[in-house]
Order: C-alpha cells, then structure tokens, then sequence
C-alpha cells in the first residue's frame, strides 16, 4: 500500500491514544518507526562529521595554506553557513510539498562528494569552494527530516525524538575530532577529507531503498495534511505573527552563537595556550563534545517533554535555565590556567550548548500545520546559522586577530570569553520572552 496518501477507512486506522486516529502504515509499527529515527539519525551523523571536520584540521590547513584567522573563521562559518541559509529555504518549501526521503539522499550524496573535494584543495579559494559546496548540501537535510520525524512521532514524545535525532550532531563531531586528529598525525588533513566523504553515498542508498515518506500529519490524524503547502511568503508572514517564534529564533541562534563561535575554536585554543598535540586534542574533544553534547541533548528533550505536558513554557524554560549556566562554565575553561581542568570543564559545556535544540524544535512545530514543518525548521535554521554559524567563528578570529596586532593577553581566548558570556545571557533573556508568549500563540494556531 503507498504510503504517500492519506489511508481515510476505518478498518485501516488505529487509535493514537490522544483522541486521533492514524491509518495503518508502516509507520504503525513502533520497530519501524525507531528504525527510522535511526537512519535519519546517522545522516546527521555523518553531516556534522563532514561540516565540523575542518575544525580539527584548521590548524595544518592554516599552516599549509598560509591562512589568517578570519580566514579560518570564513571557512568554518560564514561561507558555509550564506549558502547553506539561502539554500535551506527553497529546498525546504520542496520538502513541504514532495518526498522527503527522496530528497535526504539526494543532499546527503552531494554533500559527501564536496566533503571528499576539500581534500583536493591546493589553495584557499579551492577550498572555499568545496565549504560552499557542503554547505549547500547539507541544506537539505535537516528539514525535511525534522518534518518527517514530527509527522512520525506524536507531540508529547516529539521533543524526545528530534533530541535523539540531534544527538547525531554530537556522535558526529566525536567521529570528526578522533579520526580527524588521528589521520592528519598518522597521514594528511587531505586524506581525512576523503575518508569521511566518501562513505556517505552508501548511505544515501541505504535511505532510498529502506525509507519510507510518512504521511504527513500521521501521528495526529491531522486533516490539514492533505491541504497543499502554503506559499513561502504566508509561512514567512505566519511566523512573523507568532511573537514566541521570533525570539526563539534569537534565542537558539545566540546558543548556536555559541556552539560554533566558541566551540569551533576550542581546539585551536588549547593547541595555541597549553602547546597540547593535535591527535591529543581531538581524543579530549571526541569524548567532552560526543558524550557531553549527547547527553546534554538528550536530557534536554527528556526535561521539556516531561514539564512540558503540564506547562508548554517548560519547553523554553528548560533551556533557559541550562543555558544560563554556561556563564561560569566558560569562566572556568579559559580562566583556570590549567589545561586538564579546562579539558574536563569542556563536557559540561557542550553538555549546557545541546540540551535546547529538540525543546526549541518541538515548540516550534506546535506553532503551525503539518504542510509548514520542514520550513519552519528551514526558517528556524536561517536565523539560528546566519547568526550562530555565520558570525560567531568570524567575530571570534577577527577578535582574535585584533587582540593579536594589539599585543592583548591570551588573545584567542579572551575573545572566546567575552563572545560566550554575552551570548549566553542575551541568550536567556530572548528564552523567557519566547516563553510570556508560546501560550497565547498556539492557542490562535489552534483556533
């Protein structure tokens, strides 16, 4: 039976133990619909192995390439993360109206291909180039998955589920760090590029042939889902209406702010402040980003949806609260003077930086119809990109850069430590303004 339309006979639906029905898929099955959470879950994997892999390898790139910080903060945010904004908005209205399985692997093949080009690189343009080429890829995984995901799991497990699928984000950075740090010791950063690439087109098969598009709106046996989508500019003016939604957007980006403008450095800061090694390094960020950043992404969903099913502004409180937290942490690491403790304090960093990602998802996807999702999330992740991706580890080198010709203490990590700081409150403060107002916001999408 195709599961791309909507199945309307009683004898082929089954209760969804919230007032709903939904017709029987292959999605009925909970074996199957974990399995696909699974699959989509290492796409992501493999995405943040191949966007994060450069993190690792900046330091011999710049050596090699003869490349300057800003430059550096160019490669690893801002010509990625133009590309991967613009593109992310036209690919997710397609997603929105066409197969998104289909799509994935479409994005997922791309993007290993460019990943396997940077390794070909003989100068900064070249490489910047291939940056853009992933960049552009990778646009096309996240939304459509994250319609998928919430079309497969019911709301009060939905912010659970896209924490697991976020959890890719942090499996793949470990994968990153570790191999990435070991191949260039052991061999080339070049050589490192074409092994995480290339293994990425078998798994783009392996979504095609064992993947199948959900019906959209299964989990809520929702009628909207079979309205066509609505134009981008109504979505666009929609979310625009919902208070919330704008200052959960400002609030997510300035905690992708953080993610990418401190965590991106990390590396190169204890390489430069405690003369640590390369393969040294990645096996210490492996292990604090992998499992610090999971676990923290995890408990994050877990937390919101546990409060949230008795108060929806849990779901902003929650990261709200752990985000404030971030404050002391980064005190710690670049204050201590102590290479160990600051390695240590690194876990609970990544741990606070991932656990909002699936709350702030799941809340936003309570904000509008099923045929909105994936650009919603597209939407969600412009903002979040443009501002955490795009400007954070381009103010960090250019602060650093500007530390550097004025002869300031520790330059890199003083630009590290006053960016955080100021991102993790400004942070926090957009959290509680979100949180005054989800309330009233879901009650007029649901009138």
């Amino acid at each position: 039976m195709s599961i791309d339309a909507p199945g309307a006979k009683a004898a082929n639906e089954t209760s969804s133990g919230d007032g709903t029905t939904a017709p029987q898929t292959p999605y009925s099955k909970p074996l199957y619909r974990f399995y696909v959470l699974a699959v989509l879950t290492v796409v992501y994997v493999f995405n943040f192995v191949d966007r994060q892999l450069l993190v690792i390898l900046q330091e011999p790139i710049k050596d090699e390439l003869s490349l300057s910080d800003t430059q550096l903060g160019l490669l690893t945010g801002f010509a990625f993360a133009l590309f991967y904004v613009i593109c992310g908005i036209p690919i997710a209205r397609w997603a929105d109206k066409g197969n998104r399985r289909t799509i994935i692997a479409i994005a997922l093949t791309i993007w290993s291909v460019m990943t396997a080009m940077c390794g070909l690189a003989a100068n900064y343009a070249h490489l910047l180039l291939a940056r853009v080429g992933v960049g552009v890829g990778e646009a096309g995984g996240s939304p459509p998955a994250h319609s998928m995901i919430s079309d497969i799991f019911k709301p009060k497990n939905r912010a659970l589920a896209l924490s697991v699928y976020s959890i890719g984000i942090y499996i793949g950075i470990l994968i990153g760090f570790a191999l990435g740090g070991f191949l260039a010791d052991a061999f080339s950063w070049r050589l490192a590029f074409f092994v995480v690439g290339i293994p990425g087109i078998a798994l783009a098969l392996l979504v095609l042939l064992t993947v199948r598009e959900p019906i959209r709106g299964w989990s809520e046996g929702d009628q909207k889902a079979t309205e066509p989508a609505p134009p981008i500019k109504d979505v666009a003016s929609l979310l625009w209406t919902r208070i919330s939604f704008r200052h959960i957007a400002l609030a997510a980006s300035l905690q992708a702010f953080i993610i990418y403008g401190i965590g991106n450095w990390l590396p190169s800061y204890f390489l430069r402040t405690y003369e640590m090694d390369l393969g040294t390094i990645g096996a210490w960020m492996a292990l604090t980003t992998g499992f610090g950043g999971g676990l923290g992404s995890f408990c994050g969903g877990w937390l919101a949806d546990r409060f949230g099913a008795k108060d929806v502004r849990w779901y902003l409180w929650v990261p709200a609260i752990l985000t404030s937290l971030l404050v002391p942490v980064q005190l710690a690491i670049f204050l201590s003077g102590s290479a160990n403790f600051a390695l240590i304090m690194t876990a609970p960093f990544h741990f606070l930086s991932a656990a909002y990602l699936g709350a702030v998802l799941a809340v936003s996807h309570t904000l509008v119809n099923v045929r909105m999702r994936a650009l919603t999330s597209a939407v969600l992740f412009f903002v979040l990109n443009l501002i955490g991706l795009g400007i954070g580890p381009v103010l960090v080198g250019f602060l650093s850069d500007m530390f550097t010709q004025n002869a300031v203490t520790a330059p890199l990590g003083t630009a590290m430590l006053i960016c955080g700081t100021i991102a993790a409150i400004w942070s926090v403060i957009h959290y509680v303004l979100a949180a005054n107002k989800v309330r009233e916001d879901i009650a007029r999408r649901q009138s």
